[in-house]
Order: structure tokens, then sequence, then C-alpha cells
């Protein structure tokens, strides 16, 4: 009787061989599937943020207003995984791994990172920016409040917070990616993508695609002493290399050395 899963190194072998796909996609794809991704990362972060509205005032626990917040937002990973697209911090993921198994090059790794990156910020805009705020939905004074305050906190985040919360999120994002591989069917992929996705958000790591949607709102609805210099100087640089590093040190490089060096 055939597994319905993959085992872990047969799981790695996969993200090798798609890292190696996504080494040799075209720029234009590269552009648009990385919009996508996003336009899918914002969709998650606004629905948590109007899932969450008003919980902490309304006199529940921080804590279960935070597992709230984390336990909806999810929707977007899965939408990236299972619909396709280039979302950033799980690239890192897989051109690191393409590139130990020698099926990707650095050249085909910078153009990825780099179009990706830009996309993912082009896409989770135009979601704040059209989908958020000017459909009304998110001017709404309660929940306005709530994306005022995430915007706010993030930018206060010194430069190692940052960097530190950014290992443990793209760590666990990539962990997800990884049990999504591992699964051959729709199901087991939204439960690989949901615990740990529920976990980073929940506890409170720092995502560079989502601060690309959280910030932004936050501005566009009023945010004082948020800007888009300390936006990227205070949050997205320290963010960025911390996803790097949760992803590209912590699952990439270990599961390679494990699974498939030397093979």
């Amino acid at each position: 009787m055939s597994s319905s899963f993959k085992s872990p190194a047969d799981s790695a072998k996969a993200i090798a061989a798609t890292g190696g796909v996504k080494n040799n996609s075209p720029v234009i794809n590269i552009a648009i599937l990385g919009f996508l991704a996003g336009a899918y990362i914002a969709f998650g972060g606004m629905l948590a943020e109007i899932a969450n509205a008003g919980m902490v005032a309304a006199g529940f626990p921080i804590g279960l207003s935070k597992f709230v917040f984390g336990a909806v937002f999810p929707v977007g990973l899965m939408l990236v995984v299972i619909a396709g697209s280039e979302l950033f911090t799980g690239n890192v993921m897989y051109l690191t791994m393409g590139i130990l198994d020698g099926q990707a090059d650095f050249g085909g790794l910078a153009k990825n990172w780099v179009v990706s990156w830009i996309f993912n910020f082009v896409g989770a805009l135009f979601v704040a920016y059209v989908l958020a705020y000017l459909s009304g939905i998110m001017t709404d004074p309660a929940l306005a409040t709530g994306a005022i305050s995430v915007a706010t906190k993030k930018v206060a985040l010194s430069w190692d917070q940052a960097f530190i919360r950014a290992i443990g999120c793209n760590w666990l994002v990539c962990l997800a990616v990884y049990l999504a591989f591992a699964s051959d069917d729709i199901v087991g992929k939204i439960f690989g993508i949901w615990f740990p996705i529920m976990a980073f958000v929940t506890i409170g790591f720092e995502h560079s695609v989502a601060n690309m949607f959280f910030i932004p709102l936050g501005m566009f609805l009023g945010a004082e002493g948020v800007t888009w210099t300390n936006m990227i100087v205070n949050n997205l640089i320290p963010v960025t290399l911390g996803n790097i590093v949760g992803g590209a040190i912590f699952v990439a490089c270990l599961y390679w050395f494990v699974y498939l060096r030397g093979k």
C-alpha cells in the first residue's frame, strides 16, 4: 500500500529539486507569482486583524487574543503553497537547498530572492492600500485601532529584537513548507502548514512579507511616527536578514547536511 506522505529525506530531495526549478524561472514569472504571494500573505494578515479586533479591549486574555490572531493567519501560506506563488521567505529555503544539492546557483538565488522580495512588497501594498484602506474595511475605528497598534509596535522594536524574532519566524515558516511537502494530499498540506504558522504568529515572531502589509496599513490609517524610512530601516532590513538566517541555516543547511550531504 502506498504511503500518503514523504519521509523527511524524500521531502528534502523534493525541496532541493524545487529550488532547481525556481533557479531557472523567468523573471516575469517570479514577478507575477511574487505579487500573488505578497497579496496572499496580506489576505491572511487582514483576516487576522479583523478576527482579533477588540479582543484585549473586551477583556480577553492576551494569550487568547494572540492565538486568535495566529489561528486565522495561516490561510495566506496555504494559498502560497497550494495555489502556487513565489514567497521570499520560503524561497530562502528552496534556493539554499538547491545550491547545496547542486541544482541551483548563486545567480539564480540572487534573481529569485530580489525579484520575489520586491514583488511580495508590491502585492502586500496593493492589498493594504486598495482592498483594506480604499475599500473602507479597515477604516472602521474598531479595526483601525488594532492595525495602527500593530504597525507602531513593529517599528518600535530594536534592530536586534527584530532580527532575532525574524530567525524564529522563518525557521517555523520553512518548517511549515517542509511539512506541506511531506504530505501528498491537500488536507495533509493544510494541517502541515497550519500548526507552525499559527505558532510563529501567536508567539510574536517577525515575518518580512507580512510586515509589508501590517506596517503600511498602519501608515495609511494614520499611525503617528511610522514612516517609510523607519519601516525599512527599523523593521524590514533586520527582519529580512533574520528570515534569511532562520530559513537558510536552521532548515535548509541542517536538513541538507543530515539527509542529502554526499548523496
